[in-house]
């Protein structure tokens, strides 16, 4: 943001991958003192690319080579960006130029502690036919490879993505600027006859702001805008991951905890199909996930302290969780029918039914524990 912030460590942060560039071992071979600089303007993520070192391996050296780190950076960074720091700081000059693309959807506003004063957010929804949009996603994209584990970079060719922006707005000399904080891509599924299925494909807030909720507010704006499109059958997510499942938990449950369906007197009653549908036609939720939305409310809406009420819950969602295990049992009656005797007891010895209920018991466990942090958050919102 600012000329000073180069030389700032508190506004670097490092990549938590780095294996999609450099390999399973993470290693740049062939240097010493080696630093890779990567920097990006807040707003338009104009980028100064450059790489340092104190000394660098030859061929005269074992008749071995210094990975190329530059070929490999440059093979993910758009072309364009500066190699030197004054070209770069010069750059922050146009910032006042820079505007967030496409549609507001969403204002919010969140206490900073260090600043002191509560910093304004805004969402918006993009897509390629937006001026300059495409260049900037290009920049936008590169910081999926150092912070999603298995991150590949999209076809912006196809009309069926959607993109959707979060940008902070802060003041410098007098002026209103943009900072980019994240942003998700959703890819509009056809559904027969006449439905869309839209999946979230990627969603990353950058490191600085993570920890602030901004991930909720991004992922509750994309649902409501998706939600009031009566085209639209539901909302999925492809190949989620254990940090995306906990914050869709909180953020469906947020949506559905007012629905009727949701009462606490139909909770104890047991999960319906009335909820299936009534979350589906309002809010776009599958079955899948309004189950886990219905135990995390029923949950709260429980007496764990109460033996009844407490065994209750515990069989409601094991039933649940034994699925996977009652499908090994009908394929081990169908084994019975057609293996040999020495070839079924290798397979009896991987179905162990005492090991089945010691992971049963587990799963249950971190699911209540994962619940319950569902719950705490939504006390505090």
């Amino acid at each position: 943001r600012f000329p000073e912030d180069l030389e700032d460590e508190n506004t670097t942060f490092n990549p938590e991958y780095s294996h999609q560039v450099f390999g399973d071992d993470e290693v740049a071979f062939g240097y010493k003192g080696l630093k890779i600089l990567l920097y990006y303007i807040a707003g338009n993520l104009s980028t100064l690319f450059r790489i340092e070192y104190t000394s660098k391996v030859n061929e005269k050296f074992d008749c071995v080579e210094a990975d190329d780190v530059e070929s490999k950076i440059r093979e993910i960074i758009p072309s364009g960006f500066s190699t030197n720091t004054d070209d770069f700081v010069s750059l922050l000059e146009k910032e006042v130029n820079f505007k967030p693309f496409g549609m507001l959807l969403h204002t919010y506003s969140v206490h900073n502690e260090e600043a002191g004063e509560d910093i304004t957010y805004q969402i918006y929804k993009a897509d390629m036919t937006c001026p300059g949009f495409r260049e900037y996603h290009e920049r936008l994209q590169t910081f999926l490879m150092w912070f999603i584990e298995t991150a590949s970079f999209i076809d912006v060719d196809d009309e069926r993505w959607n993109y959707f922006l979060v940008f902070e707005k802060y003041n410098k000399d007098g002026a209103t600027l943009f900072a980019t904080v994240g942003y998700m891509t959703v890819y509009n599924y056809y559904v027969y006859p006449d439905k869309t299925r839209p999946r979230v494909s990627q969603m990353l807030i950058l490191p600085p702001f993570q920890g602030e909720g901004h991930g909720a507010q991004l992922l509750e704006t994309v649902h409501r805008y998706y939600m009031s499109s009566p085209a639209v059958l539901d909302i999925t997510a492809e190949d989620p991951s254990d940090n995306y499942v906990k914050l869709r938990d909180f953020v469906l449950v947020k949506l559905c905890q007012d629905l009727l369906c949701f009462s606490p007197g139909k909770l104890m009653q047991g999960f319906s199909q009335e909820m299936v549908m009534e979350a589906q036609q309002k809010l776009k939720i599958n079955k899948q996930h309004t189950r886990r939305v219905y135990e995390i409310l029923r949950l709260r809406a429980t007496d764990m302290g109460d033996a009844e009420q407490s065994r209750s819950y515990r069989l409601d969602v094991k039933r649940r969780l034994i699925g996977p295990y009652k499908k090994k049992q009908r394929e081990l009656a169908k084994m019975r029918r057609c293996l040999r005797p020495e070839e079924l007891t290798n397979q009896l010895n991987q179905i162990d039914l005492n090991m089945q209920h010691e992971q049963l018991e587990e799963s249950f466990q971190q699911l209540v524990s994962d619940y319950r942090r569902v719950l705490e958050r939504l006390a505090q919102a």
